[in-house]
């Protein structure tokens, strides 16, 4: 063979694409490229929130120091002053109790989904094999019709 029937060999050979290989490899490299960014994207959000719950934490302690004298000077009295602090127990008993059963929910919803989405795939796999068998099939039968 001489070198002009390599070059030309060799420019149809990068000129063949499948269309699944060229989904296949742009959808998987888009994948991992939103992949590779949940880590930030994650620690973000984090820090957003925790960003906010101390702006919070630190609006109800400005207040604290701002109001404390004025409600000194009321002079309330210690039974109401033990109602009230009973009743803000409660209320936050109530809180920290639904945030615990709230990330127990969201740990138990992850789970079921990462379950789901497991099943889905090997569903998806099995169904892929038999269509490829299938396919198979159906291509030698067309070969043997020929």
């Amino acid at each position: 063979m001489d070198k002009k029937d390599e070059q030309s060999q060799s420019r149809s050979e990068e000129k063949h694409i499948s269309i699944c290989d060229v989904m296949k490899g742009d959808t998987s490299e888009i994948i991992q490229k939103l992949e590779s960014n949940i880590p930030t994207l994650v620690q973000n959000y984090s820090d957003l929130y925790t960003a906010y719950l101390h702006m919070f934490d630190d609006l109800f302690g400005t207040c604290y120091m701002a109001e404390k004298e004025f409600f000194d000077k009321l002079n309330i009295d210690q039974v109401t002053l033990k109602e009230i602090k009973r009743n803000s127990d409660m209320i936050k008993n109530y809180c920290l109790n639904n945030i615990d059963m709230t990330a127990k929910f969201f740990d138990f919803y992850v789970q079921m989904r990462i379950s789901a989405v497991k099943s889905f795939d090997a569903y998806a796999h099995t169904m892929m094999d038999s269509y490829a068998k299938m396919l198979s099939q159906f291509n030698q039968s067309m070969n043997l019709s020929k």
